[in-house]
């Protein structure tokens, strides 16, 4: 396979994989800015979820304030920012239009039918109370597209390229979402382990769509550790760091079979899954939580410019 056609099948994952976590994220700032304050003062709810979707920069060099209405349109139809969910659906659209002979004509058909719905909408259609309808439309279309790919792509190369993708940045989404509550959201002066710190919690594990399988594992109330456990090393969650590690390990070592390529890569990711499933939460939180989760960052990108030299997407 070329090494542009293996580009534009990751690229075409990992954006529209973004597209569905920039929504998740969204819905995070949304439900935790309905949180009541109860006299803590100034939450920034909204600039956390800039902070943790990297697009804090861009979106102060445009707007310079921060307020729900103009961090929803950078978030989510700025054509400026381009990790907004516009950018991405479009992104995702020109790449599989880059390789259309190498997609499904389902994979193609939802692609293609997502990005015409979604030019038909307006920012003002999200008025009254819209906003986690639209929210939960984008999710769908993100697993429509992932159906399509499941369902009928040959479990080749193209199939491979395309897991990377979608796990790489999966892995990405979920650390932040984690590191964005542990590190920003919580007030200085509230209770870990109060109400609102439960709330806050649920609200992290409702954008991960894990809070049902949170109860069923844990039956337990919200707790940082469990939260924090499951996110990252339970083997399966299918959102945790441990599981998208599974998979972008699992993608190589298939890469490699077939194409003998990817030594690298392999070498990288394996490493990785290793450290997650030998690792604890007790040494996690004695080295600090956010330090390990942005140790994790850096080394996820690092796999994703490796396999990019490995595969010549340049």
């Amino acid at each position: 396979m070329l090494g542009r056609t293996a580009a534009s099948l990751f690229w075409m994952s990992r954006y529209i994989e973004r597209a569905e976590n920039i929504a998740r994220l969204t819905e995070v700032g949304y439900r935790i800015s309905l949180t009541p304050d109860v006299g803590f003062g100034h939450r920034e709810d909204w600039k956390s979820t800039l902070i943790a979707a990297a697009c804090l920069d861009g979106f102060m060099a445009k707007y310079e304030t921060i307020s729900a209405e103009k961090v929803q349109q950078w978030l989510l139809f700025d054509r400026d920012n381009p990790a907004s969910v516009r950018s991405c659906l479009e992104t995702a659209r020109n790449n599989g239009r880059a390789v259309r002979t190498a997609l499904t004509r389902e994979m193609w058909e939802a692609l293609n039918s997502t990005w015409i719905e979604f030019s038909a909408i307006k920012p003002a259609d999200l008025a009254a109370g819209r906003l986690p309808e639209f929210l939960d439309w984008v999710r769908m279309r993100s697993n429509l597209f992932r159906g399509s790919l499941l369902g009928t792509l040959l479990r080749d190369e193209g199939y491979y390229f395309s897991q990377l993708g979608a796990f790489v940045e999966r892995a990405d989404n979920t650390a932040r979402i984690l590191d964005v509550k542990y590190y920003v959201l919580l007030p200085s002066n509230e209770t870990v382990g109060g109400e609102l710190d439960a709330y806050q919690w649920e609200t992290i594990l409702r954008s991960v769509s894990a809070h049902r399988s949170y109860r069923h594992v844990y039956k337990d109330r919200y707790r940082p550790w469990n939260v924090a456990e499951f996110l990252i090393l339970r083997h399966e969650m299918p959102r945790s760091l441990r599981f998208c590690y599974n998979w972008v390990d699992r993608s190589l070592e298939g890469l490699h079979a077939l194409t003998g390529n990817g030594t690298a890569g392999c070498e990288q990711a394996a490493r990785l899954h290793g450290e997650l499933r030998q690792a604890g939460m007790d040494d996690i939180f004695q080295s600090g939580l956010h330090e390990f989760l942005f140790d994790f960052m850096a080394r996820n990108n690092a796999v994703s410019a490796t396999i990019a030299r490995d595969f010549h997407f340049n």
